[in-house]
């Protein structure tokens, strides 16, 4: 069977690194094995979802390398969500409760007070046809709850303990116990769907065989899956990963804006979904070239069920790693784009001196552009430049160059090295110079070992 997989933001803010793990796992597991994946926006919540996230998200999604077989919104699926509705009102399982957040407040209230869960009673079940006529003619709109399997007590009345299990994909067997849960609202008093009930009804569908999503949904999936069965579904396979903690003072959410993924366009797209989808597994964290080599490695049982801390120091770090290891193939038209010359000597020379890709324009001043030199030994400087070879220069200049100055002033080790490196790039560390000097030329470097802007 051809795995069906989704990925189902609400578009209330940015992306952030902790939903974004879940995109990039559920993408990877629909690419390992061939499988289709679509991008649904959840925008259920009318209030919160704009049309600006739902464009930044499938930006980023762009951004990072996903490409998907389908796209949907709930926001266009009304009428589905409301014949869906009326199966499950026709077979008892949707109820019509009257009760205000204040009534419901203070019941709960009531419940702890005396020891009891605070979860619904099913009172609206002992409603009768009058009371329902007089509360609808007083103006209350109801809200519908759905009742869950828990019907072998008082006739369904009073929930009793009813068992929901699952293999998960990565956590192993769970369970979740309906009785201890209240019967969760579907569709809200102004008419408006809740995720919950939304979320089956598409996976139903879409045929969304796989389901991989945070551990703070594994409640939901104990009630979900009784709604897939109440609608004559089979539940999907599901697997729930467990949530990424930000370091430091990062917050990891979407309306934050300190973990939004579009604030890290500086950063390589396979850095980044490498790092998303290997923190947190029993995998060394490597920078993947591609999404089909990220895939080959994805094996929902190295998954931890323990948390992991997402530290962007770390991410940044394999960011440089996977540049240090790009061949110039790969960075050619960016390089071209940013009007940097020099061809394959140049990103040769300086990939290994580069924490994000905008580094290259830093050197590229120091090969072709005018720089200030330092000047830590102006005698030292003047004798090394008498020693110039001619050009053409290759590799090996360097290394006759200094050797020569050497044998000229007696300087060795840093006495030799530092006024050099300072003189030439003004800076005190950087790519060897033995790449860097051809690509300088004999006439900057002769104007800045005299201490000319050159």
């Amino acid at each position: 069977m051809t795995p069906h997989l989704r990925f189902a933001p609400s578009p209330t803010g940015y992306l952030h690194y902790g939903n974004l793990r879940t995109a990039v796992l559920n993408y990877l597991y629909a690419k390992k094995h061939g499988g289709h994946f679509l991008l649904r926006l959840d925008d259920t919540d009318r209030e919160r979802s704009t049309e600006e996230f739902a464009a930044q998200i499938a930006e980023d999604l762009r951004w990072l390398g996903f490409t998907w077989d389908g796209q949907a919104k709930q926001s266009d699926r009304t009428a589905r969500y409301e014949a869906a509705a009326e199966q499950l009102k026709a077979a008892g399982r949707l109820y019509a409760c009257f009760e205000t957040p204040d009534e419901l407040d203070r019941r709960r209230k009531r419940q702890l007070a005396s020891g009891r869960p605070p979860i619904y009673d099913r009172a609206a079940l002992k409603l009768t046809d009058e009371e329902r006529a007089r509360l609808e003619a007083e103006g209350r709109a109801p809200h519908w709850r759905f009742r869950l399997d828990n019907s072998g007590a008082s006739g369904g009345i009073v929930p009793e303990h009813t068992n929901v299990a699952w293999d998960d994909l990565i956590r192993g067997n769970q369970t979740v116990d309906l009785g201890s849960l209240s019967d969760p609202v579907l569709i809200r008093a102004d008419g408006t769907f809740l995720y919950t009930f939304t979320s089956v009804v598409d996976d139903i569908d879409f045929g969304i065989t796989h389901i991989i999503r945070g551990e703070d949904h594994v409640t939901n999936t104990g009630v979900q899956v009784d709604l897939f069965k109440a609608l004559g579904a089979k539940p999907p396979a599901i697997a729930h990963h467990a949530l990424l903690t930000a370091s430091g003072d990062l917050k990891m959410s979407k309306r934050s804006g300190d973990m939004a993924l579009m604030n890290s366009r500086e950063l390589e797209p396979m850095a980044v979904a490498s790092y998303v989808a290997l923190i947190g597994t029993s995998d060394a964290i490597e920078p993947m070239r591609s999404m089909d080599e990220l895939a080959s490695m994805l094996d929902l049982s190295h998954v931890s069920t323990s948390a992991a801390r997402f530290d962007l120091g770390e991410l940044k770090a394999l960011n440089a790693r996977f540049l240090h290891a790009t061949p110039y193939g790969e960075v050619a038209d960016r390089l071209t784009a940013k009007g940097i010359g020099g061809g394959e000597a140049f990103w040769l020379a300086v990939r290994g001196n580069v924490s994000v890709f905008d580094d290259v324009d830093g050197w590229w001043r120091v090969v072709d552009q005018e720089i200030a030199p330092v000047i830590e030994d102006a005698e030292f400087l003047a004798k090394a430049a008498a020693v110039l070879p001619a050009e053409p220069w290759g590799e090996a200049t360097w290394s006759d160059w200094t050797n020569a100055v050497k044998a000229a002033t007696g300087a060795k080790g840093k006495a030799l090295f530092h006024p050099l490196r300072l003189a030439l790039t003004a800076q005190e560390s950087g790519p060897e110079l033995k790449a860097l000097l051809p690509l300088i030329g004999r006439e900057k470097v002769l104007a800045r070992l005299a201490g000319k802007t050159a």
